[in-house]
């Protein structure tokens, strides 16, 4: 059976926690959300905790499809070869899997 190329796009979530000293619970809420969008190198960031990764979709894609993505996606890769963006192209070895499961 051929292989096919197939975009699956993800959303990472992702916990974050901020300490604000402020006089109501509201305000330290504010003030995150505010502060996050001005300059954030001025807020500090308690902790951080990678809590899941979403599927949100996959569909069948085209080589020409990829190439369009890619440069989209990486326009700082653009003037990259065709070879080079093709190595981003995770690739299920189907053979060593069936390997796997038949070593009980």
């Amino acid at each position: 059976m051929e292989k096919k190329l197939y975009m699956v796009e993800t959303v990472s979530i992702f916990r974050h926690r901020y300490v604000v000293e402020a006089r109501e619970a509201e305000h330290a809420a504010d003030e995150v959300v505010m502060g996050l969008g001005r300059d954030s190198s001025d807020f500090n960031e308690f902790s951080q905790k990678h809590v899941d990764e979403l599927i949100t979709s996959t569909r069948e894609i085209s080589v020409e499809e990829y190439l369009k993505v890619f440069d989209e996606d990486n326009d700082y890769l653009s003037s990259w070869s065709i070879p080079q963006k093709m190595q981003y192209i995770h690739t299920i070895d189907y053979k060593e899997d069936e390997e796997d499961s038949h070593n009980w």
